[in-house]
């Protein structure tokens, strides 16, 4: 775990010298990665979400590319289109910027409907799918999209296929005081995130995800995942709850911080920590209850305080 955990603070600590005073928010797109998985930066404008993509890229030397999603952005300006060469009188596949192994979907729900379903096969299967003809992806495949929480004019609300397929959603918040003191200072003569070097290889990423697998999952730990998430579904003011596929995020990204902190085993704790960013956004909250206003987060914190962690013993 030694290994897992020197690749991912090289990572988090070069990433840190631009993202300043925000080491959680850092610390869980690094689980992301090394659990595979993509993620959903909702926050508001200015407070470094692109500038936490490039960070990450430039760390680990990943191809990058960024989409501007627009309300007329077509599905084929995201994965690509087949045109005919009139010189060799042939069929040609012009790649789109889908191809690259850190995608930055930016203001991802500004596009229809019809552009983001683009993304789902990509962020799911590692491929896509061109006039009949499929083309695997780079690895590893990273997708970090934003949006906006708080401007809905011209906007296109995520489908629940879409944001089950992101690892997780995380916001980076206002930095403190002395932190956007600190933030001023770094660019009074260039942007940090332009100076930024390559600490790790890819190779080193690869290695690092394939052993965050042999990380130990006690029984009991995977029967809090799956009780956490079938609460989620049993939740009276849940329409839709958490799918299969965010208990597997769960157990996924618990492996990843455990080996990030320099465990071999995942404790309730990791779980308890990642919670609220895997399976928040996977929650639909039901009429009567957005009437409330109320909040997927507030249901995450519910329903880890009615199900008993493992080993603990009643109050």
């Amino acid at each position: 775990m030694q290994d897992i955990q020197s690749v991912a603070s090289r990572v988090m600590d070069n990433v840190a010298s631009v993202i300043v005073g925000k080491r959680q928010p850092i610390e869980l797109a690094a689980a992301a990665l090394l659990a595979s998985g993509h993620v959903l930066i909702e926050d508001v404008p200015g407070v470094g979400k692109t500038t936490l993509a490039k960070a990450i890229a430039r760390s680990i030397g990943l191809t990058f590319k960024r989409v501007q999603f627009t309300p007329d952005l077509l599905p084929s300006d995201v994965t690509g289109v087949t045109i005919f060469n009139q010189k060799t009188h042939e069929f040609e596949f012009r790649q789109g910027p889908v191809m690259a192994q850190l995608v930055l979907a930016d203001e991802v729900n500004r596009a229809t409907p019809k552009t983001q379903s683009a993304l789902l096969e990509a962020m799911e299967e590692r491929q896509v799918t061109v006039d009949g003809v499929t083309y695997a992806l780079p690895q590893p495949f990273l997708v970090l999209a934003t949006q906006n929480p708080i401007e809905y004019e011209g906007t296109f609300p995520l489908p629940e296929a879409q944001l089950d397929r992101f690892l997780m959603r995380v916001d980076l918040g206002y930095p403190a005081r002395a932190d956007e003191v600190q933030v001023l200072r770094d660019q009074q003569r260039e942007r940090p995130v332009d100076a930024i070097e390559q600490v790790v290889d890819v190779d080193d990423i690869f290695a690092a995800q394939e052993a965050v697998k042999e990380v130990y999952v006690d029984d009991l730990v995977y029967q809090y995942i799956v009780d956490l998430a079938r609460a989620s579904r049993d939740h009276a003011d849940v329409y839709l709850g958490a799918s299969p596929r965010g208990s597997l995020g769960l157990f996924r990204a618990g492996q990843a911080l455990a080996a990030i902190r320099g465990r071999d085993y995942v404790v309730p704790d990791d779980v308890k920590l990642l919670a609220a960013p895997v399976l928040a956004h996977r929650v639909i909250v039901s009429p009567a209850a957005r009437i409330r206003s109320v909040d997927t987060r507030a249901i995450v914190s519910d329903i880890l305080d009615d199900v008993p962690v493992p080993g603990a013993s009643a109050a």
